[in-house]
């Protein structure tokens, strides 16, 4: 409009501007003067050409400013990228905070089942099986992460009850958790980051969650229901677990084996389908917190903050244990020529035995109904266990990395 305005201006002022040459043939009358003097106001003479031109850099000035302006965004999208997982289930708990309604809503409906059978059919789809074959040489360090992961581990959930905090539900949720199998993705990504043995941590965390939901049963039962004074239907949760996290996950593994096409292309967006994983998963405490919001509004936040520090300190007792057995492993069993002593083994056994996961917990505590009290006060201290879990490990196998490029900094000195 700018330039339309001024290209009239002026061709106005080139034809209503006489030449020099006319004014000397034809005499000048007072009107005329008065005509020119009220045309003074025009615009300064410039050529049609120059405007035109001058409105091209005006939209590519503003493109710029406009490119400029979104490039605040791109870290912003980088880390959202990068911490979808936490961000998905903190926000989740959140909205259940907030508004409850939806929530609730979802839960009437049985969302949470849908959510929990997508989890699992992702998990079967991105599960990949090609490696495990490569962990038939380190299999004693295997079977040890196994042993730890279903059998020692939860043994401390008898310390995690004696702690007296209230509500019981932080405490009982923190002591389910312990009772878990082995995280079903960061644990090998991890591994894999810090240069371990990827592929019997891979076996370690198929194996363990495959065996998990036969022994996760019998653990709960031992180790908590005694603890709290409730009795736990053994067969009917094992009944329930085998719908709700075997046969989802043999299912996504069987269309992976099944159509090639299907298993490159999940390999080719593996953000992706951890993404859609990562909502999936994000749906159910949503849930859950929003139909506990009542109760969970009163609740002191000191306590759950003495709960934060309490799943912090259950991954670091964890890690602990697992340092200190596979030490004694290795000395007993040929001390540094030991397969335990190999830097890669110890890494993964270490990393993967030493973790918890969230999906197959909030699925047990789905199938409880209730019976260890309200699901949402049950699940809020193992989210932020499982963050802080995977935070701390990140930290760690940063230290590693830091740690061996300066000792190959100096051999190279």
């Amino acid at each position: 409009m700018l330039c339309e305005r001024s290209m009239a201006g002026t061709i106005q002022s080139l034809t209503l501007t006489t030449p020099s040459a006319v004014s000397r043939k034809f005499p000048r009358r007072k009107t005329c003067c008065l005509f020119s003097r009220s045309l003074r106001f025009n615009p300064p003479r410039r050529s049609i050409s120059t405007l035109i031109r001058s409105c091209k850099p005006s939209d590519e000035i503003h493109g710029s400013d406009l490119a400029n302006g979104l490039n605040w965004t791109k870290p912003l999208i980088k880390f959202a990228s990068d911490n979808f997982l936490p961000l998905a289930l903190t926000g989740g708990v959140a909205f259940g905070l907030a508004n409850p309604t939806i929530g609730c809503l979802a839960d009437k409906y049985h969302l949470s089942k849908f959510s929990t059978f997508g989890i699992f059919v992702v998990s079967g789809l991105t599960l990949r099986s090609d490696a495990i074959g490569a962990a038939a040489k380190a299999w004693p360090v295997g079977l040890f992460g196994l042993c730890s992961i279903l059998l020692f581990t939860p043994y401390f959930s008898r310390l995690i009850l004696l702690f007296p905090l209230q509500p019981q539900e932080f405490v009982t949720g923190l002591a389910i958790f312990t009772c878990m199998p082995t995280t079903l993705s960061s644990g090998v990504a991890l591994t894999q980051l810090a240069g371990g043995n990827t592929a019997i941590a891979l076996a370690m965390t198929v194996v363990s969650n495959m065996l998990g939901i036969l022994f996760i049963p019998f653990s709960i039962s031992k180790f908590i229901a005694d603890g709290v004074g409730v009795n736990v239907p053994t067969a009917q949760l094992l009944r329930s677990l085998l719908l709700t996290l075997l046969v989802p996950l043999i299912l996504g593994k069987v269309l992976r084996e099944s159509f090639r096409g299907l298993a490159n292309f999940v390999d080719q967006n593996r953000k992706l389908f951890s993404k859609i994983s990562a909502v999936f998963l994000s749906l159910v405490p949503w849930m859950q917190v929003s139909r506990s919001r009542s109760l969970l509004l009163m609740v002191k936040p000191a306590a759950f903050i003495v709960a934060i520090g309490m799943g912090m300190l259950l991954h670091l007792v964890l890690l602990a244990f697992n340092t200190l057995a596979i030490r004694s492993l290795s000395a007993v069993s040929g001390g540094g020529k030991s397969i335990f002593a190999e830097r890669e083994n110890a890494l993964a056994a270490l990393l993967v035995a030493s973790q918890k996961t969230l999906p197959v917990m909030v699925a047990v505590v789905e199938q409880l109904g209730g019976a260890f009290g309200e699901s949402g006060l049950l699940v809020l201290p193992c989210v932020a266990a499982h963050l802080s879990q995977i935070i701390l490990d990140s930290f760690l196998v940063n230290f590693w990395l830091r740690r061996d490029l300066s000792s190959n900094t100096v051999k190279v000195a």
